[in-house]
């Protein structure tokens, strides 16, 4: 019980401190599940704790949300950014429902392609973050309803562990013209109708296979989760204004290659 509990906190630190940044903290829960020999019923432990990570943003902005969604019923521009907000968690809706099943039981159990994913996504990201288009938009609650809607069909290509959620949604909002802090902070908005939806139809769908003792490593993931996701919010915005994403794409591909090279000498 404690090495669990220990693996737990672990793994629950891990994804408080890479959810909100582009390296996929779906791959690295999968991978160090991999080679730390953690199994969860159904991966619904490495799903669910990424709730707690989006709590943490909740808590941080919920001055924010609570202003957006008070006076969306009399402010035109607050309704606009929740519907650009639905709009772009609608295509992950309609992906993640259909292709559940394959995620979770070839997708999640691959960590070669979670390896492979990671490098090719630190490359794309560093090309991109050197490359992106002019700025056209610095505003994450002011993006047209266009390109909201593309950059939640970007966030479906995260349906493959190793891509990343946010890192995906970042990239296409970058490519769209928006700018480093913008297209976080929208990642940041969006992420919290995207994993309720995952977290709620996860659990749903896992239901009769849990038991105590994942409730138990789920609520310790989950806290750790929610303390380290509070602190890295309020530093990654900064830090993306400053010095884009470079750092993160490099963190991508080391990852990556010394996981491939772990899973290729057979660990």
């Amino acid at each position: 019980m404690e090495h669990t509990t220990l693996v737990s906190a672990l793994l629950g630190l891990l994804e408080g401190l890479t959810e909100f940044i582009p390296v996929s903290s779906t791959g690295h829960l999968l991978l160090a599940g991999h080679f730390l020999g953690f199994e969860s019923a159904g991966k619904t432990f490495e799903i669910v704790i990424q709730m707690g990570a989006v709590l943490a943003l909740m808590a941080l902005y919920a001055g924010r949300l609570w202003q957006v969604f008070s006076t969306a019923h009399r402010d035109p521009a607050a309704l606009r950014f929740v519907v650009s907000v639905l709009l772009a968690f609608l295509p992950a809706v309609v992906v993640g429902v259909l292709a559940h099943d394959f995620i979770k039981s070839v997708l999640f159990e691959t960590p070669m392609l979670i390896a492979v994913m990671l490098i090719l996504g630190g490359v794309v990201l560093l090309f991109v973050d050197r490359l992106a288009p002019v700025v056209q938009h610095d505003e994450a609650m002011q993006l047209p309803f266009r390109k909201a809607l593309l950059i939640g069909i970007f966030q479906c290509l995260a349906m493959v562990p190793g891509v990343s959620r946010s890192g995906a949604t970042i990239v296409g909002a970058l490519m769209l013209g928006v700018s480093k802090r913008a297209a976080a902070e929208f990642s940041f908005f969006l992420s919290m109708p995207t994993m309720a939806a995952a977290v709620g139809y996860d659990l749903l769908k896992n239901r009769d296979v849990l038991d105590w003792t994942a409730w138990h490593q789920i609520a310790v993931g989950f806290g750790v989760a929610f303390l380290a996701g509070l602190i890295v919010v309020k530093w990654v915005l900064g830090y993306i204004s400053r010095h884009g994403y470079a750092l993160f794409g490099w963190w991508r591909i080391i990852v990556g290659s010394l996981a491939l090279v772990g899973l290729l000498l057979g660990y």
